[in-house]
């Protein structure tokens, strides 16, 4: 029998607060009411800028009605401006002395899942889930074709629950079938996932409903991920990562690292790379552990070479932060890097990319060459001016379309630029999960299944993407 140690395991190295002090931490929620008339202002503003993409027949009408509404924040904008420079002010020099992160811990009711024990219990899988949700500021995320963050960000709270309660300890180790696709098109979430990545949770407010869900019903969450403020380059940071990790298993530690370059529509947004370690259980006496990488790249298309920079960063990174484990002399269950690159494997445009060593260090388990997908991978970026449409808001008739190549030309977006398709036309494939396989130590990562899921239909302009890892203990 194997001693085990006390579990959960207490994160010494992580506390709620982002920062040292609770007047500190008082401060800055008294400079984000002060900042957030303003801030409610200047999106709602933004909003009244956003094209339509179907025109309304009474366009005229909705012209007028959009002036009188513009007229009316531009006089709460001024109204709002004396409350504003103070909060400026008290919230840009707290930037200096704030974790880049917050950690929500699960409630005194939580119960994680049982250690794992190798070899005992010869094999464990791991469930992780990636979903990019587009929870910008409400402003911002029309020009998408996706207003009201708030109501969708409820909606994605439910779907995320109902993915959350579904039980998978029939299923989770099940082994595919020999010859059966590795890939398969849901209309709902993977069944109990482990570890859930999101990216674009910018709204604080939309956040905030799921950070709540998430730690009740699942386990420790980090969010409100970022270094904002004043930054090299010199660049103004005023909206955070996006990111957002959830995990069934105990977190320990934590990391974050901001990519020192950003150009465009990226320039204001703090996008890096979130890295966590989970305890996931013991073996000989020592724990053993998992590493998950979190990431959201640079978004317009023709910085290419930009992208290439931070997937190299983002290597080092990952490997400085799991060699900090190694001091303790613990096990290695899997390494997994997750999240949307914001390139494909089809496109000419993203030649660059394709070719980077992060796909010799990680594995692709969608991914065949370059520019060679596996038969049965899809795209996961939908066409903006489609989103609305019946099909595309229905779950179940978005995955029965997306099953035909009538369906994945008309709902999925096609090559950047006005490319050719390809044909069969599978779709541009921006959110990844891949996993480093082990070289060496006595533990085994296999993908048993990629997910594709339609199950957020209506709520965000891409597939959330599932991976079912099994991790094996070697004889």
């Amino acid at each position: 029998m194997q001693s085990l140690p006390d579990w959960p395991p207490a994160p010494d190295a992580l506390r709620p607060s982002p920062f040292p002090h609770p007047a500190l931490h008082a401060l800055h929620s008294l400079s984000r009411v002060l900042l957030f008339p303003t801030y409610w202002a200047l999106d709602q503003l933004l909003g009244c800028c956003a094209p339509r993409v179907r025109p309304p027949r009474l366009a005229w009408l909705r012209t007028a009605a959009v002036g009188c509404v513009a007229l009316a924040l531009l006089l709460l904008l001024a109204l709002s401006l004396p409350l504003a420079l103070p909060g400026l002010l008290l919230w840009l020099p707290l930037q200096a002395t704030r974790r880049p992160f917050c950690y929500q811990p699960p409630p005194q009711s939580w119960v994680p899942p049982l250690p794992w024990c190798p070899p005992a219990e010869g094999t464990r899988c791991f469930v992780f889930l990636t979903a990019n949700l587009c929870l910008l500021p409400d402003g911002l995320a029309r020009f998408s074709n996706l207003p009201h963050s708030q109501r969708r960000a409820e909606a994605i709270r439910t779907a995320l629950l109902a993915g959350l309660q579904s039980s998978s300890e029939d299923s989770h180790c099940k082994q595919r079938q020999p010859g059966a696709p590795c890939g398969v098109l849901l209309p709902v979430l993977p069944a109990g996932p482990d570890f859930v990545c999101l990216q674009e949770v910018f709204d604080v407010r939309a956040g905030w409903r799921l950070v709540h869900c998430l730690a009740r019903s699942l386990g420790p969450v980090l969010y409100d991920v970022g270094t904002l403020g004043l930054q090299r380059g010199p660049y103004l940071k005023l909206l955070g990562s996006g990111l957002l990790l959830a995990s069934r298993y105990p977190l320990s530690r934590a990391s974050f690292c901001c990519f020192p370059k950003a150009w465009r529509e990226d320039s204001l947004a703090s996008k890096g790379l979130l890295s966590a370690q989970a305890q996931l259980g013991v073996l000989d006496g020592r724990h053993v552990v998992g590493f998950v990488h979190c990431t959201h790249l640079h978004a317009p298309t023709e910085d290419g070479h930009l992208r290439c920079e931070q997937l190299t960063l983002l290597l080092d990174w990952a490997a400085q932060f799991e060699a900090e484990s190694r001091p303790h002399d613990e096990t290695v269950a899997f390494s997994v890097l997750l999240g949307d690159l914001n390139f494909d494997n089809v496109s000419q445009d993203h030649a660059q990319e394709q070719e980077h060593q992060v796909f010799r260090c990680f594995r692709d388990p969608c991914r065949l060459g370059t520019r060679q997908e596996q038969p049965w991978a899809l795209g996961t970026l939908l066409s903006t001016s489609t989103l609305h449409h019946s099909t595309a808001n229905s779950p179940a008739r978005l995955c029965r379309a997306l099953k035909q190549e009538k369906g994945r030309l008309l709902y999925l977006e096609g090559p950047p630029n006005g490319g050719a398709r390809p044909s069969p036309w599978q779709g541009r494939r921006l959110d990844y999960i891949t996993y480093r396989p082990q070289s060496e130590g006595p533990l085994s990562p296999e993908v048993e299944q990629v997910s594709f899921s339609t199950a957020l239909a209506g709520l965000t302009d891409h597939l959330a993407v599932g991976l079912q890892l099994r991790v094996s203990a070697l004889s």
